[in-house]
């Protein structure tokens, strides 16, 4: 494992498990102070627990993105920690679905309000601080491919992250002129649970051309090239993490 994310300072959202965990994971592998960020407490302090028996650096924190006393408390503590904030990866989400036709307002609000505004919000609290401090940044968002095309009962789900898609590619425009960079990787099937089987459905393997789930340090080895040097020209894109999912079509012969 490199070690180019090394004295950075990094927080990652939803990190108690999952895809957030496996991110938080890999930038502490690689050197960054990581800020486990979770409305879980618990969850986050497992995470740290984690990472702490590899011998890298991380604490947790305790956050609710939807509100944003709570986001700038958390900015405020990795800037506490390590006396600024290079490295933020929005992470925290839920996936439900309903469908369309009997889907509530409650359903759609708390949907887009943990997905998209949530996200929005730590965008900009981390963007604000990033250009206080100077010296540019990196954002991360984590999206999804059903932010790129529809599904069946996702439209609360999938209108949250082709939104965020656009959100991405609005900050990268308004931030370049300081230096912060934002990116998206959108995850496509990934078993982060032992509940979802080994072997992802039929409707998913009618269209997965590599034919089996994505792992989540999949998903945070994108993440982390985005947070690194590597990534130096690249901002306003979504990289996908999801086996050829999105850009397979009839799957013949």
């Amino acid at each position: 494992m490199s070690r180019r994310l090394t004295g950075q300072s990094a927080l990652v959202t939803g990190s108690g498990r999952g895809i957030g965990r496996a991110i938080a994971l890999r930038l502490a592998a690689e050197g960054a102070h990581v800020l486990v960020a979770d409305i879980d407490r618990q969850a986050a302090a497992d995470t740290v627990r984690e990472i702490a028996e590899t011998g890298a650096a991380a604490t947790a924190c305790h956050v609710d993105v939807t509100q944003r006393a709570s986001v700038a408390a958390m900015v405020a503590q990795a800037v506490a920690l390590r006396g600024r904030l290079d490295i933020a990866v929005s992470n925290a989400g839920i996936m439900d679905r309903a469908p369309f036709l009997t889907m509530t307002d409650e359903f759609w609000n708390h949907v887009l309000a943990l997905n998209l505004s949530g996200a929005f919000i730590c965008g900009q609290e981390t963007a604000r601080q990033m250009v206080a401090q100077g010296g540019g940044g990196r954002i991360v968002y984590v999206a999804s491919n059903s932010g790129i095309f529809g599904g069946r009962g996702r439209a609360a789900y999938g209108a949250s992250k082709a939104g965020l898609i656009n959100l991405t590619q609005s900050m990268a425009i308004e931030l370049a002129e300081h230096d912060i960079r934002v990116n998206a990787v959108a995850p496509g099937p990934t078993r982060t649970s032992a509940a979802q089987g080994d072997v992802p459905p039929p409707s998913v393997m009618a269209r997965m051309p590599m034919a089996r789930f994505g792992r989540p340090e999949e998903v945070a080895a994108v993440a982390a090239f985005l947070a690194a040097e590597e990534s130096s020209f690249v901002t306003g894109h979504v990289y996908g993490a999801d086996g050829g999912y999105t850009v397979a079509g009839m799957m013949e012969g």
